[in-house]
């Protein structure tokens, strides 16, 4: 587990956060596919699996995960409560000890915490997510007051391999017309395809939400299979943890 990416931000000293990679679990399946800390229990991996590499990231934690039931969604939660079910695509604490979780395997894992370290929160963002507004719905949520916010963009699909279509591009630039610079077209795909910058995008829309601390976005999980998981690469894979929490 010596491969795990600690962000590099000048987060205050109560705020923890880690991103873990596919390596140092127990899973396999044909062809090695969950191989070997997949942390998702929504991809077919056995069971077994997925609890013993939980089992295994919990010896690290402060306590159990909050894990999320995610939709590809706008909502984000606070998960300080001891709920055992929530669903959303971002979540968010105030509370010492409680830890903060999205999954994923080419979305854009987005840490925040607020520069006095009072709270902290993690987004799933997905293209569908970016445009529905989730990081601006996440920081109102929050609502920091006169504090401000910094980010860390984890590891996400790179800008040379996210292809996107016509109607993708649209929906950003409909929005906000500098949504333009994050899309190249595609010239190698017949048809209206553009690659997309999902780390450009987070960043245009996290600067236009106030938040100008914004670091990372630029760790690609699709061109490292030996140490990421990719959906959009091999289709059926595992899935990797973004997590956040406050310490004492």
């Amino acid at each position: 587990m010596n491969d795990w990416i600690i962000p590099e931000w000048p987060a205050p000293s109560n705020v923890r956060a880690l991103f873990t990679t596919r390596n140092g679990g127990t899973s396999s399946g044909p062809n090695g596919i969950y191989a070997t800390l997949n942390l998702g229990d929504h991809v077919n991996d056995r069971a077994t699996n997925v609890a013993g590499n939980r089992a295994l990231l919990r010896n690290y934690l402060p306590s159990n995960p909050k894990w999320l039931k995610q939709v590809h969604g706008v909502l984000p939660i606070w998960v300080d409560h001891d709920s055992t079910t929530f669903e959303g695509d971002a979540a968010m604490s105030r509370r010492c000890g409680t830890v903060c979780v999205v999954l994923v395997a080419d979305c854009l894992p987005i840490f925040l915490c607020d520069l006095a370290g009072t709270m902290v929160g993690v987004i799933h963002a997905g293209w569908r997510g970016l445009a529905g507004g989730i990081i601006e719905k996440t920081i109102t949520e929050m609502n920091c007051g006169q504090t401000r916010l910094m980010a860390w963009l984890g590891p996400a699909i790179g800008p040379n391999y996210f292809e996107v279509g016509e109607e993708v591009r649209e929906a950003f630039i409909n929005q906000d017309g500098k949504s333009r610079l994050a899309f190249v077209p595609q010239y190698q795909t017949k048809g209206s395809k553009w690659l997309a910058n999902i780390f450009l995008l987070a960043r245009q829309r996290l600067a236009t939400a106030g938040v100008t601390e914004i670091y990372g976005g630029e760790i690609c999980t699709y061109s490292d299979p030996k140490k990421f998981y990719s959906y959009r690469r091999d289709g059926a894979t595992g899935r990797m943890a973004a997590l956040i929490w406050l310490s004492a």
